[in-house]
């Protein structure tokens, strides 16, 4: 039996990737931040010097990077050329310049196909042994995985947003750039305000993370009956 695939789209700072990780434990299932290739494609064009205004190049670097990602939801990391970067895709430079790949019309469709690679592997077998994965991310419920058995589109108010990343403890005036200047910027490519045609929203804007986290179970639970 094939397992389950949750996707879960929308802005930053919605508690799309909290949630995510929570449901993924108590389903047994793997978490995949599809965000984190965007990133470590980010960090590896950095580090290699590669000019991210030149969308060859950079699309060259994503076609030859040595990345594995471990989908563990108690701790997802990624490694880069064997070497855990998971804290380093979250720095500031890259935060500031990630949109720089992930507009990049050359790169990102390796990317995308990156990211169904993944999660064809977690509903066949993979950290799961097949009983699926939750996936979040950019275009995740209509682009990556238009037929997940769960697709939901998670929102909140754009002040609510900013100030829960500015409580993890970032600068104020980064966080809102890499915040809400990332999402104009994103939206260039991608469509994740309004949900799809068969995509629930879920506006966490007023929920405990408790409360949301039993709103995609309660999803999951429809689809597996």
């Amino acid at each position: 039996m094939t397992g389950i695939a949750i996707a879960i789209d929308g802005p930053a700072g919605t508690g799309k990737s909290t949630v995510s990780r929570e449901v993924a434990k108590r389903l047994k299932l793997a978490y995949f931040d599809t965000g984190a290739t965007y990133r470590v494609a980010t960090l590896a064009c950095l580090r290699e010097g590669v000019d991210l205004a030149n969308a060859s190049d950079v699309a060259a670097m994503v076609a030859t990077m040595n990345v594995e990602l471990i989908l563990d939801p108690a701790n997802p990391r990624v490694l880069l050329d064997g070497e855990d970067v998971s804290s380093l895709i979250r720095t500031d430079t890259v935060a500031l310049t990630v949109s720089k790949v992930a507009t990049n019309l050359e790169a990102r469709p390796l990317l995308q196909q990156m990211q169904r690679d993944v999660i064809a592997a977690e509903l066949e077998g993979g950290l799961s042994e097949g009983r699926g994965v939750v996936a979040e991310g950019r275009d995740i419920t209509t682009v990556i995985a238009p037929e997940a058995d769960v697709r939901i589109l998670m929102t909140a108010d754009d002040e609510v947003r900013v100030a829960r990343r500015a409580g993890e403890g970032a600068d104020a005036a980064t966080v809102r750039q890499a915040v809400l200047g990332r999402d104009k910027t994103d939206s260039a490519v991608s469509s994740f305000h309004e949900a799809a045609d068969g995509v629930l929203t879920l506006d966490t804007t007023d929920l405990t993370i408790e409360e949301a986290v039993q709103g995609v179970m309660d999803r999951a639970a429809e689809a597996r009956a």
